[in-house]
């Protein structure tokens, strides 16, 4: 706003004249001007600008101040006496402006400053046509609203037009027509209003144009690159468009630039090594674009420069030493790039720096000592980077220190009490270091301390109820994991002001009191109490408390009894790994605007409640896994079903698999194993475009699988386990050769399956990741995969009464990990084509009626970790070589016809096992699956694959589930939560 505003001043023409020689008003213009300010009212909030007044407060026509042009804000012409001139920004006006308004009898003005005021969403009247000699047009964050009138176009004498800041539309006439109308304008503003179109290629025609402001306002399509060329351009700021594309052209060494503002957009490429050329430059903002690349050292020339942000891109490389010569430099932020590795030591220069934003730029070593010299900082932040050692000692000395932000680094030692003291902190977050020794609470001296965060180090913090009043009023408050024990913390007493609360990882233990409940009921929307000894609370409640409550996690503790109910705000509730018994209440299905739901593990019966489907137009993750919930699976999934995830696996559900699930085309997981499922083959679940995980293991399941209805059918699907039913018939041929996505896999996606939900509140915005997690049978045991990799394939088929070959389109799946066909009843030779899975890790084809020969092919198998053909009609040498060297006698037994190492029985042909045929080149596995890793190697060196897994006993075990990652962020910040300022 005050960079609007010296604009607007900067092309005000002021008026010269001296009193006693300028003629006095004409006398209709004074009474126009007196009848525009009885149209409106003078009020204090109607304007933001803290030295804002009411300029017409002063004009009045009797006694001695009847000259109009005396009055406040009124300019007039030194030799006609009309007036030319109206200034009212920030007047405190309210009011409309309608057609009638004797504001469009002042047919000579030449300057019109309207800023800044509340005109209660009038529209701009078409009357304004009448003020044709209009040079200057400032009606910007004054409250007009509707689209633009195309008589602005016929202002043609315009140079000034800012329009700025209101919710104004330029659409019918566009952007396009303004620029053509208004061929003179230096200075345009329209930021804040829907323009929703493309930037014009005509706009490069603007020759005099000085003064360019498009911050959002919808732009699409790319920004014409002759903009940046123009000659007399010297602010441009188009920010906070993101669908508008572009790229940096080579600047000319005579470019005037000084502003340059284009965070938000979808800009990409690289910095050009000629923004070294941009020597008046003052401010550059690139954040949360697509750039990428090296930054040009050139950008050291840059020596006005005292903004600069370019967080939030791609850049890699080192940060360039040149940054030394940004001597001028106020605000630095390079967060979040993936800059090679690097120390703090160039900043020491830098003493003019207020701001600093260094969070995930790969920064190492020791915070040097000469940061000290920075003086003037007000906010430092260093999250999430690898810094050593202990918090220097000059820190406690920043005493205009606002914000201090070292979490998620590899400092240690105590903390200073220093740092407690600093006067003006606001933001304290040391989570996620190695800090050691006791914190008493009771030391916070910061009494304007909102933000304080000392999760997951080797803290104890202390605190008693002798503490609470002394205490600064927190908002965001993160002990996690600091050794907090016994009852519910009581220094928490009086904190009235809650919003973000972590306490997770403690040893807290029995009810949540009554006290803290009637906390925050009105501001506290994140609580995290996972994982202490929490038994309950201690006053029954129908709903929860916290009105404004988003984010609710209880989950590994000891809550006995009726599953709580949040309020009807809440977006992830996290109950699971409690001791929570009886039905689900149907007030669940009021939590309409609910992404993530999980109660699983827990003690909860009954039938699953009939208005589910009230919750799947919003919910991704629906987990309600082994409970003991009985009946139908309701059919309740509405026809705009949000859900991505469903595991309704480990309980005592009958029926069938509800067909609405086809409303849910969004739906990537679907779990309904070990239940009681009584249905056949779900085939109509192959129209869903995104299904990739389907897993309907040990239930009752039946008949012939058949074949597809159109080859489309489960193209994205990559694990499949159907093990553990009674299919009878072939192998499912048709669909082996639908299955595309374990045929190729698209390497650019990210690392877990998982679903992120962000969600917007008015100064913070969250980020969750939630991470799917599933078991399956390898070697015969259960397999518990906390996180499921983007690249991980599966088929399991065991135990079941499947018969005839294996077929040969089975080796067209090349990017399949684990294959498991046992306990069935298929015949034939294995196939040679199975040699095919380069990157196969699990092969399991174990008790079943399989003859002839191992095919010598399967040794060139090289990351094959687990090869079964247990208790099956195989007959001749087992290969020899890779692989087949690790593997014992267990995964040959029962063959009456094999012969050769491992077992005991030679070959009659003097070979102890056909040797290995050449393999293929390459290393390195192609995946890590995740959790306990259980390599198997050979003594020539070559590597086997990995299979990961907690191993588990196959019908009880408890799910340890670590499924999210919470990183987050406050002013910049980044903690296990993603919360980030808006």
């Amino acid at each position: 706003m005050l960079l609007l505003l010296l604009l607007s001043f900067f092309h005000h023409r002021a008026c010269h004249s001296s009193p006693s020689t300028q003629p006095l008003c004409h006398a209709e213009e004074g009474n126009a001007l007196l009848q525009f300010k009885e149209s409106l009212v003078i009020h204090r909030s109607a304007s933001s600008d803290s030295s804002a007044y009411p300029k017409v407060a002063s004009w009045k026509v009797d006694g001695g101040s009847g000259d109009c042009c005396s009055w406040d804000g009124v300019e007039c012409d030194m030799d006609s006496g009309h007036v030319i001139g109206l200034d009212l920004s920030r007047s405190c006006l309210y009011g409309s402006i309608d057609s009638n308004s004797s504001l469009f009898h002042l047919v000579q003005l030449r300057r019109l400053n309207l800023a800044d005021n509340d005109f209660n969403n009038s529209k701009i009247p078409s009357e304004i046509r009448n003020l044709s000699r209009l040079f200057d047009l400032d009606l910007s964050y004054s409250s007009f609203s509707g689209q633009i009138p195309e008589e602005v176009l016929e202002l043609s004498k315009l140079v000034f037009l800012d329009l700025g800041l209101n919710s104004l539309k330029l659409q019918k006439p566009g952007l396009q027509d303004l620029v053509g109308a208004l061929t003179n304008l230096e200075v345009l503003h329209l930021s804040g209003v829907e323009i929703s179109s493309k930037v014009p290629q005509i706009m490069a025609n603007l020759s005099s144009l000085s003064s360019l402001f498009l911050r959002d306002c919808g732009l699409m399509g790319e920004f014409p690159m002759g903009i940046f060329q123009l000659p007399n351009l010297r602010f441009l700021s188009i920010r906070y468009n993101p669908h508008l594309m572009g790229y940096l052209p080579e600047f000319h060494r005579d470019s005037h630039l000084e502003l340059l503002l284009l965070a938000g957009t979808s800009f990409s490429s690289h910095l050009p090594e000629s923004i070294g050329n941009l020597k008046s430059l003052k401010e550059f903002d690139v954040a949360k674009c697509y750039f990428s690349g090296v930054i040009p050292s050139s950008i050291g020339n840059l020596t006005t420069l005292n903004y600069l942000d370019l967080s939030h891109n791609s850049f890699s490389g080192k940060i360039p030493s040149t940054f030394v010569n940004l001597l001028q430099l106020t605000y630095l932020s390079l967060s979040c790039n993936n800059f090679s590795s690097g120390t703090l030591h160039w900043l020491c220069n830098l003493t003019k720096l207020t701001f600093v934003g260094l969070n995930r730029t790969n920064s190492y070593g020791e915070i040097p000592s000469c940061l000290g010299n920075l003086t003037q900082l007000t906010q430092l932040n260093l999250l999430s980077n690898e810094l050593t050692g202990q918090i220097p000692s000059w820190i406690g000395n920043q005493t205009q220190l606002i914000s201090l932000e070292l979490g998620s680094n590899k400092l240690h030692g105590p903390i200073s009490e220093s740092i407690f003291r600093l006067p003006n902190l606001e933001t304290l977050n040391l989570g996620e270091n190695l800090f050691s020794g006791t914190v008493e609470f009771g030391l916070l001296k910061s009494r304007s301390l909102v933000s304080f965060q000392l999760s997951d180090n080797n803290l104890s913090v202390i605190g008693n109820n002798n503490d609470s009043a002394a205490l600064p009023k927190f908002q965001i408050l993160g002990l996690g994991g600091c050794n907090l024990s016994g009852e519910f913390p009581s220094f928490l007493h009086g904190q009235n002001h809650l919003e973000f609360v972590e306490l997770g990882g403690n040893k807290i233990e029995g009810h949540i009191p009554t006290w803290f409940m009637n906390l925050g009921t009105e501001t506290l929307w994140h609580l995290n109490l996972i994982g202490n000894l929490l038994t309950g609370f201690e006053q029954s409640v129908d709903i929860l408390p916290w009105n404004n409550l988003r984010y609710l996690r209880l989950s590994f503790n000891k809550l006995d009894g009726a599953l709580p109910i949040p309020p009807r705000s809440t977006i992830i509730y996290i109950v699971s790994d409690n001791r929570l018994n009886g039905e689900i209440p149907p007030a669940i299905c009021n939590l309409t605007s609910l992404v993530i739901l999980q109660l699983s593990n827990n003690n909860l019966s009954g039938k699953l409640p009939q208005c589910l489907g009230n919750i799947s137009n919003s919910t991704s993750v629906l987990d309600l896994r082994n409970n003991s919930f009985s009946g139908d699976i309701p059919e309740a999934f509405s026809s705009d079903c949000a859900l991505r995830a469903i595991d309704f696996s480990q309980n005592q559900l009958e029926g069938k698999i509800p067909k609405s699930l086809v409303n849910c085309p969004k739906l990537a997981i679907l779990n309904i194993e070990q239940n009681k499922i009584n249905d056949v083959f779900p085939s109509w679940l192959g129209i869903l475009p995104k299904l990739r995980v389907l897993i309907l293991r040990s239930n009752r399941l039946h008949g012939v699988i058949g074949k597809p209805k159109a080859n489309f059918e489960f193209q994205r699907l990559q694990i499949v386990d159907l093990s553990g039913n009674c299919f009878l018939g072939k192998l499912p041929l048709e669909y082996f050769r639908n299955w595309s996505a374990m045929k190729t896999i698209y390497k650019e996606r990210p690392l877990y399956m998982q679903v992120v939900s962000s969600f917007q509140l008015p100064r913070y915005g969250m980020t969750y990741h939630f991470d799917y997690s599933m078991t399956m049978t390898n070697k015969g045991v259960m397999t518990l995969y906390e996180k499921i990799q983007e690249f991980l394939t599966a088929i399991d088929l065991s135990s079941n009464r499947f018969e005839g070959g294996i077929p040969d389109a089975l080796g067209d799946l090349k990017e399949l990990y684990l294959l498991n066909l046992s306990k069935n009843f298929l015949t034939g030779h294995i196939p040679p084509s199975l040699s095919n899975l380069k990157g196969l890790e699990a092969l399991d084809l174990s008790q079943n009626k399989l003859s002839g020969e191992i095919p010598v092919q399967l040794a060139q198998l090289t990351f094959l970790a687990v090869f079964n053909v247990f208790h099956n009609l195989l007959s001749g040498p087992i290969p020899r070589g890779n692989q087949f060297e690790t593997f014992d006698s267990t995964s040959f037994d029962a063959n009456s016809g094999l012969c050769g190492k491992p077992l005991s029985k030679k070959c009659g042909n003097g070979e102890d096992s056909l040797p290995a045929p050449k393999e293929d080149e390459g290393s390195g596995s192609p995946l890590e699956f995740g959790w306990k890793v259980v390599v198997i190697g050979y003594a020539s060196g070559l590597v086997s694959g990995a299979i990961l897994g907690c191993v588990m006993n196959t019908r009880k075990y408890e799910w340890q589930v670590k499924n999210y990652f919470v990183s987050w962020q406050h002013k910049g910040q980044y903690l296990k939560t993603r919360l980030r300022r808006s």
